[in-house]
């Protein structure tokens, strides 16, 4: 089963970097993968610095104008060949290797969907009791609105089989904040089956939390709500 992973980039400050350990950590999964390397507008030079990079296995693509997270990964799915299709942020914070248990999990569960999860009592992250509780407090919000029984719908990794996204992204609207979200809620209506899967990520969450972000994932998460509920868009 061929292996795609979309990475979406922007302004990326050591793209070389990241790819090369990407690519060492995707060996260790399957010699089937392809890696869709996603330039969400970046200012920066990291676009040309991945062009110049020699790997049979990675595509680059992207466009001109920055548009967020949610439309530099539908984008990328438009160049996705593979039988599997996972999104994995672009820094060196989760280890794309991890992929190897998801994809070990999906069979094991005949999954459609493995979702990294902060929340599973088996992943290792430094996580603040604040950010705890807020992240607690959207998953509950999460639960009223939609009857989403997903510990945590945020983190930056996620493995789909290809027939799911096929479906679900051509209804996909958040470009940004809350576009896990939408696909998630998306997967839940449609009935694809969902599990969570323990993480490793070495990244250590800041104390607070910026305003405007939460903000905008509220406005993303009301809007989501709006179109199930009201609008029947999704129908």
């Amino acid at each position: 089963m061929k292996l795609s992973i979309i990475i979406p980039m922007y302004n990326s400050g050591d793209i070389e970097k990241n790819i090369r350990a990407a690519t060492t950590s995707l060996n260790e999964v399957t010699k089937d993968y392809e890696i869709v390397l996603v330039d969400d507008g970046s200012t920066n030079d990291c676009f040309h610095k991945a062009k110049k990079l020699e790997n049979k296995k990675l595509k680059i693509v992207g466009y001109s104008k920055n548009r967020g997270k949610g439309s530099a990964i539908k984008y990328g799915f438009g160049f996705a060949t593979g039988d599997y299709v996972a999104f994995v942020d672009s820094g060196r914070d989760i280890n794309p290797k991890q992929l190897k248990d998801f994809i070990e999990l999906m069979e094991k569960e005949d999954a459609d969907i493995i979702i990294g999860s902060k929340r599973h009592p088996k992943s290792k992250v430094h996580y603040p009791p604040f950010r705890r509780v807020m992240s607690r407090f959207y998953q509950l919000l999460n639960k009223m609105l939609f009857n989403l029984d997903v510990k945590d719908t945020q983190v930056g990794i996620k493995l789909f089989k290809k027939k799911v996204l096929k479906k679900i992204i051509p209804k996909i609207a958040i470009k940004r904040f809350a576009f896990d979200l939408e696909i998630l809620v998306l997967a839940s209506k449609y009935n694809f089956k969902i599990v969570d899967a323990p993480v490793v990520i070495r990244y250590r969450f800041k104390s607070t939390i910026n305003s405007s972000a939460v903000f905008w994932m509220l406005l993303d998460t009301t809007a989501i709500f709006y179109r199930l509920k009201i609008l029947k868009y999704y129908n």
